[in-house]
């Protein structure tokens, strides 16, 4: 299995945390946004899973350059050290699993929306843990949601279920755990 390499939105996570970043409205409004994950492997297999994501608040600038700096001074274990104590901002569920906590859940202004940029503390999957031959999974610790949602709510986005996350230069490259990218279709928001 071969991770690949994306720098996600080096505006989006890098722009979160080291640039200023403009409130849109419903900052204090809890939201949730439907989707539906699929993933196509190189051999023609694919799947698809329901995806809900719950926003109950985004970080404030001071939280984001808060982490932002952590980060940049120690890795993913100084950024872990810095979200001790503060609150998680949603959940993200795939299928009928469990809700898994949110950690970071950034907001910044498009063309005819808005970027999301959410992240867990935790892999929520490994795609292709399974398979015989596959790399380790130490390290893939987190996971990283982007949506990209119009003025309605709808919109399209990527998720990168088991990811590291690392810098070049002042942009957060995710290197993610699956040889496939992980699409979410269909993004609504329900609330």
């Amino acid at each position: 299995m071969t991770a690949i390499h994306k720098i996600i939105g080096a505006a989006a996570l890098s722009g979160a945390f080291l640039l200023a970043s403009i409130p849109l409205n419903g900052q204090g409004t809890v939201e949730v946004f439907t989707a539906t994950a699929a993933v196509k492997t190189a051999a023609g297999a694919s799947a698809t899973a329901p995806v809900t994501i719950t926003i109950d608040r985004k970080m404030s600038q001071v939280e984001a350059d808060k982490l932002g700096a952590a980060f940049k001074a120690g890795g993913a274990a100084a950024l872990r050290k810095a979200l001790v104590g503060v609150p998680p901002t949603g959940t993200v569920r795939l299928g009928s699993g469990n809700p898994t906590p949110t950690r970071v859940t950034i907001e910044r202004p498009t063309g005819d929306g808005r970027l999301l940029t959410i992240v867990t503390d935790q892999a929520l999957f490994f795609v292709g843990a399974g398979a015989p031959g596959a790399k380790p999974q130490a390290g893939f610790d987190f996971a990283v949601v982007d949506l990209e949602v119009n003025a309605k709510g709808s919109g399209t986005g990527n998720l990168a279920p088991a990811a590291k996350l690392k810098m070049n230069g002042d942009a957060f490259v995710v290197e993610d755990y699956g040889a496939e990218a992980v699409r979410l279709t269909a993004v609504t928001k329900a609330k």
